[in-house]
């Protein structure tokens, strides 16, 4: 971990250990905090709501007292619809919808707004979460956990490169995104760091691993640039010349990340569209 995401994981930490008590001196209940909705894409692979489901218990770990819910933009239960709906019936007025996306793109510029937007409840959109040094320690760590070499040798590192593999997305703030992502995933390795994509967008993970090896980096590793496990995913890792790294899960720097971007869109003006967030 760089010195500067330790700080960040430091300062984040001792925000959550001093979060103040809904009831003050006085004897008067505060108002609740807004409520974090994380919202999801959704997958028909059930290992991706398992692992959603995993890392928002580390949220609430993390945060006790705050009200942390689940909602997709499609394909599983509940709807990000449904949970605005629920917490409004519930009578919870405020919400900070955090995607759990790793780019801009379609979803985070129009599909949840426009689920928000026919909400009752007040909505307040983060940031999705990349790029962020925290994603790029996950990378790392589940890189290291695959096989990945953080000691190489000079010659090791000549023939080494890793593809970023991505979703992808017709979105070119989504390519932007990524590929500053890579760039930060190749200053901490030492080595070439090209995105790719499984859709969509281009190069291809094949074709990133061919350019590579045309430039003499035979060894290979995928660094899975997904939330969660699922159909993308297991693809990109199948076409691995070397090793593969695990999606990105539920590293805890995932949970410490999520609570960044909610903080970070109560402390900043509301807006429509994200604009890119780093730090």
């Amino acid at each position: 971990m760089t010195d500067s995401t330790a700080h960040l994981m430091n300062r984040i930490s001792r925000r959550l250990a001093g979060r103040p008590h809904l009831v003050s001196l006085d004897g008067r209940r505060r108002p609740a905090p807004p409520a974090l909705v994380v919202v999801a894409h959704g997958s028909r692979d059930p290992r991706a709501l398992s692992t959603v489901r995993t890392l928002l218990a580390r949220v609430r770990e993390l945060r006790p007292g705050l009200s942390v819910h689940l909602g997709h933009i499609e394909l599983n239960a509940p709807l990000l619809t449904d949970t605005l709906a629920e917490l409004d019936a519930h009578g919870t007025p405020d919400a900070v919808l955090v995607p759990l996306l790793l780019s801009r793109g379609y979803h985070v510029k129009r599909d949840i707004p426009e689920m928000a937007a026919a909400a009752r409840v007040r909505t307040r959109l983060a940031s999705p979460l990349g790029p962020h040094p925290l994603l790029v320690d996950t990378l790392h760590a589940r890189l290291v956990e695959a096989g990945w070499h953080p000691h190489m040798t000079a010659a090791e590192r000549r023939s080494s490169a890793v593809v970023l593999a991505a979703a992808g997305s017709r979105d070119p703030d989504s390519s932007v995104d990524t590929a500053r992502t890579a760039h930060l995933l190749a200053e901490r390795l030492g080595v070439p760091v090209v995105p790719a994509y499984a859709s969509t967008a281009t190069p291809t993970v094949p074709t990133a691993i061919r350019a590579l090896a045309a430039r003499g980096r035979d060894r290979v590793a995928i660094a899975s640039y997904f939330t969660a496990p699922g159909r993308f995913a297991t693809e990109c890792a199948e076409q691995a010349p070397w090793i593969a790294s695990a999606p990105l899960g539920t590293h805890p720097a995932m949970a410490h990340l999520l609570l960044h971007r909610y903080d970070q869109a109560l402390a900043t003006p509301a807006r429509t569209t994200p604009e890119l967030a780093s730090a």
